[in-house]
This record gives C-alpha cells, sequence and structure tokens, in this order.
C-alpha cells in the first residue's frame, strides 16, 4: 500500500496456516511512504529472515515492482513461499571457541508440537572439551525473542595452565526476553562437578582441590548491543553485565559473582575505527567458605591480554595458574583495511590490519579490608602488552587473529609470549 501523506496505521502480519498441508502463507503488510520504501523492504526481509532460522520454516525471498495501473514506479510486491522443514534433520560442523576447536555432530527434532518448539542432541568432541547434551526450545508464538530452553549435559573439561580436568554432569533452565533496547537472561543451573588432576606434577594446591562439588546456581546477564556487526563493528557499543548466585538454591559450593564487558567504537578517517574495552568483575565468597578453582576468573592469553601465556596472569603454584577473585583488563585497538585493500568488495574485505594495547590485572582480596585498599591491589602490579597484527573475520561469529606482541609489566610467575602468537574464538578484548 502506497501513500502520499502520513498514515497512523497498525503495521500487522497475517499468517494463514493450513496443517493439513503442511503450509502457511504470510502477509506482511506495511505503510511506507516513498522516501522509505528500500528501507521498509529490508526492515520486512530482516524480520522474516531472523523469524525463518527459529521457526521450522525456510523461507525464500520474491520481490518484483507492483504491476497495478495506480502503483508508483517504485512500489513493491513481497511474496513470501514457505517449505516446512523436515520432521527429522541432522547436522554436522566445525566449531571455534576461545583458542580451541571442536567437531559438532546434531539431530535436531523441530516444530515438535507445532509451534515451533525443537528439541536437539549435541554431540561435540574438541581439542580441550568434550561434551554431549539435550535441549528443548520452546519460543513464544510469534515472538521468538522470548524464549526458554532446558538442558541436560555432561562435559569433561582439560585445563592444562591449571594442571586440571574438570567433569560437569548439570540440567538447567534459560529464559531469555527483550526489555526495551536491552536483552536479558535468567538462568538456574545444578551441576554435579568432579575435579581431578591432569598430570601427576599437579601441586599440592590443585590436588586439595580435587573431588566432588554439587553446585546450584541463579544468574542474570542484561546486554544492549548498538554495534553494526559483532566482529567487526565500525560504531556503536556494547554493555553486557552477568551476576550469579550460588548455594542459595542448594548445593556446597556458595559465592556472589558479577562481572561486566564494555565496548565502544567510533569510526574514523580511510575506513578506520577506533575501538575501546573494558572486562571487570569480583567473586565473593559466601559463608566463610574458600572460592573454589573452577568458579575463580582466569587472565592472559591471544583473546585477553594479548603477549601472555593462555590464562597465566595472577596467582600460581609450582607453574599451576589458580585463577583469581577480581580482575580487569582495557584494550584500545585502531582497525584499519589492509594495505593498498587488495580484494576491496569481496575476500579482501573479511582482514582487518590492527594496532592493539592492552593491560589488565588478576588478584585475589582480602574483604576484610576496605574498597580503597582492594582498588590498590588491583592497580599494583599491572601487566601491559602492545602490538600489531592482522585479524580474520569467521561469518559474524568468530575471529582469527595472527598478531606480535611485545609484553611488558611481566610479574615473577608469569609466562609470556614474546613474538608472534596466533587466537582463535569468539570474543576479544
Amino acid at each position: 500500500m502506497q501513500t502520499d501523506r502520513m498514515v497512523i496505521a497498525h503495521q500487522p502480519d497475517i499468517m494463514v496456516v493450513d496443517k493439513q498441508q503442511s503450509k502457511a502463507v504470510v502477509v506482511a503488510i506495511a505503510v511506507p511512504s516513498d522516501r522509505n520504501i528500500r528501507e521498509k523492504e529490508h526492515e520486512k526481509l530482516k524480520k522474516y529472515h531472523r523469524n525463518g532460522k527459529s521457526a521450522p520454516l525456510s523461507i525464500r525471498f520474491f520481490l518484483c515492482v507492483n504491476p497495478g495501473a495506480d502503483a508508483l514506479p517504485n512500489g513493491l510486491d513481497v511474496t513470501f513461499e514457505v517449505t516446512e522443514i523436515k520432521r527429522i534433520t541432522g547436522s554436522y560442523n566445525t566449531m571455534v571457541g576461545n583458542n580451541e576447536g571442536s567437531m559438532v555432530l546434531g539431530l535436531k527434532l523441530p516444530n515438535m508440537f507445532g509451534r515451533a518448539e525443537k528439541l536437539t542432541f549435541q554431540f561435540s568432541y574438541g581439542t580441550k572439551e568434550t561434551s554431549y547434551g539435550l535441549s528443548f526450545f520452546k519460543p513464544q508464538p510469534g515472538f521468538f525473542e522470548r524464549n526458554l530452553t532446558l538442558n541436560a549435559y555432561k562435559v569433561t573439561g582439560q585445563f592444562p595452565w591449571s594442571s586440571l580436568k574438570e567433569t560437569d554432569r548439570g540440567i538447567a533452565a534459560e529464559l531469555n526476553f527483550p526489555v526495551g533496547w536491552s536483552s536479558h537472561s535468567l538462568k538456574w543451573e545444578g551441576v554435579w562437578r568432579e575435579l581431578g588432576c591432569l598430570a601427576r606434577s599437579a601441586s599440592f594446591a590443585v590436588r586439595e582441590e580435587s573431588g566432588h562439588s554439587l553446585k546450584s546456581a541463579l544468574s542474570h546477564t542484561m546486554s544492549i548491543d548498538s554495534r553494526n556487526s559483532a566482529i567487526f563493528p565500525s560504531r556503536g557499543a556494547l554493555l553486557r553485565v552477568n551476576q550469579e548466585l550460588a548455594g542459595y538454591t542448594g548445593g556446597d559450593a556458595s559465592f556472589l559473582k558479577e562481572d561486566f564487558e564494555l565496548q565502544l567504537n567510533r569510526q574514523l578517517f580511510w575506513d578506520s575505527v577506533l575501538s575501546a574495552s573494558f572486562w571487570g568483575g569480583m567473586l565473593y565468597p559466601l559463608g566463610g567458605q574458600r572460592s573454589c578453582i573452577a568458579d575463580r576468573f582466569y587472565l592472559g592469553g591471544p583473546t585477553s591480554v594479548r603477549g601472555f601465556g593462555m590464562y597465566s596472569i595472577g596467582p600460581q603454584s609450582e607453574g599451576d595458574y589458580l585463577g583469581g577473585e577480581a580482575y580487569w583488563a582495557a584494550g584500545l585497538h585502531l582497525y584499519t583495511p589492509l594495505p593498498f585493500r587488495p580484494g576491496r568488495g569481496g575476500f579482501g574485505d573479511l582482514f582487518r590490519t590492527h594496532f592493539f594495547l592492552n593491560a589488565g590485572n588478576l588478584c585475589n582480596l582480602n574483604y576484610g579490608e576496605g574498597p580503597r585498599a582492594h582498588l590498590q591491589k588491583l592497580a599494583e602490579c599491572i601487566r601491559w602488552s602492545y602490538g600489531a597484527g592482522i585479524v580474520l573475520r569467521l561469518g559474524n561469529i568468530a575471529r582469527l587473529e595472527l598478531n606480535y606482541c611485545v609484553p611488558m609489566g611481566v610479574q615473577s610467575g608469569d609466562r609470556i609470549c614474546d613474538g608472534v602468537q596466533f587466537g582463535a574464538g569468539i570474543r576479544f578484548l
């Protein structure tokens, strides 16, 4: 529908479902003016493409100029042709985590009860972690951003920087929903954890942590993301805040854990981008208990403070890194296109050069002291590094980095990587 003047109207989406024939007809209604026809077209395509990923429908789009006698020259008719996905689907793929890779096999039952529910079984075998689990996904009809996920899983991981291996068997329930510009997640998780030594040479501090424990935790995550890209943003900001409370609903682990992530991006001249990031967190043990090595924060490596070994900053015992109860990390990056712009508009746009400056610290706090003493301790023994490298974007999910790093502020016991360092992951400082 076209109009030359402002019209106050609702914009409903009409869906006619034929369950017997397993077909659906979607009618998308918009009231654009001449100036924003393309904007409305992009809005509708983006909306239904997103729903097509969540709903058990594959969606194809056909656009043509409206042939009506009274239509404007740039009017559009939008037709959606949908086909129902099979009742059972399988998949296999590779996945990149924080400096580790894995092979993933999956079996999925989409649209179990006719309302876009999804039951998924997934097996993952990786360089440091092996897992399998069963999950059930239930969205609110017509509003896929509001959904409930139930999980049952087993995960076995190896952590060579701590000479530690961990096996988790657990169940979880997670509710996701948007509020205004923010996205929220409420989660309960019950985990039976089994900690052991990865090598005979493990330190006594790690052996002391070995054994079984039960953690029952409630957590809440809030995120506001206005970036135009998750991997190579040129503008926008990200704020993510997470709180976790363990012990209130049972279990023998009892603590309060807070951490946050902030990122700001600003485009400069010649397609260059200045990006600043800041991370921080604190873990407060409750009931006079000591914190567990599996719950503490870790810092260092190609995905955080570059120029240092993986998670090799902070408290350690006989070469095994034990993590800390408080940390902060900051990064400043200048991203530019490749010199002379090879492959511009194509393969070359997957690459960026970047110059970086990172800093951070990880330690344990004496909670009997005041906030000033805590800040003073976090400001002591700051590790920092600088360097340059090349970044490769893998879709809009992960990235690879090849950097030349110069570590500074090295403290006794830190493991450094002076020179070339490679990193792969989904979350970078």
